[in-house]
């Protein structure tokens, strides 16, 4: 996915759902702060949005802009429809969301995740995929370990979940020797 790709998905969503603001938490939410991400970190087809004010309008968006719909086929990505209930965040990420609105959103606003609230959700998940995509976040410099294992901290977990974590974090903040 491309930053031209998630505006127009905040476009189309909102156009769907009747809403002027949606909040964008999948990994394609790294293009709010990062417009022009690695290749390695837009690979996902799909862009997962909360409809804060209209969750009654989710069937809606997910049949008319979801996987194998008419919009997936003709534009090559999809809208996943998801509640506020489906990602584990850490404290105060509503204050650090970030703000896409222009032209190409029509001047609605995608409220995409900070990314470092984004990768925490990410680990929390843990599976393959997403420590893959963490993993490039720290590797390619967009990211700092030590603020990301802070950010683990704020998270609704278990303390011997976030310090396996943060662990993790160390471990794959390290260059790799390539022998």
């Amino acid at each position: 996915m491309t930053r031209d790709q998630l505006e127009h998905a905040i476009r189309a969503v909102c156009d769907v759902a009747n809403e002027t603001e949606v909040i964008v938490i999948g990994s394609q939410a790294i293009l709010g702060e990062f417009p022009e991400a690695p290749d390695s970190l837009r690979q996902s087809s799909e862009a997962d949005v909360i409809l804060r004010n209209r969750p009654d309008q989710l069937d809606h968006v997910e049949g008319a802009l979801g996987e194998l719909s008419p919009f997936h086929l003709a534009y090559d990505f999809y809208i996943h429809g998801v509640t506020l209930e489906t990602p584990t965040l850490p404290a105060g990420w509503e204050s650090r969301l970030v703000k896409v609105q222009s032209p190409g959103t029509r001047n609605n606003v995608g409220w995409c995740l900070q990314g470092y609230d984004l990768a925490a959700s990410k680990l929390v998940a843990f599976r393959e995929k997403d420590r893959d995509f963490v993993r490039i976040l720290l590797i390619e410099g967009l990211l700092d370990a030590t603020v990301l294992s802070q950010r683990l901290r704020e998270l609704p977990i278990p303390p011997e979940r976030c310090e396996a974590l943060q662990t993790w974090v160390r471990s794959s903040a390290k260059p790799r020797s390539t022998f």
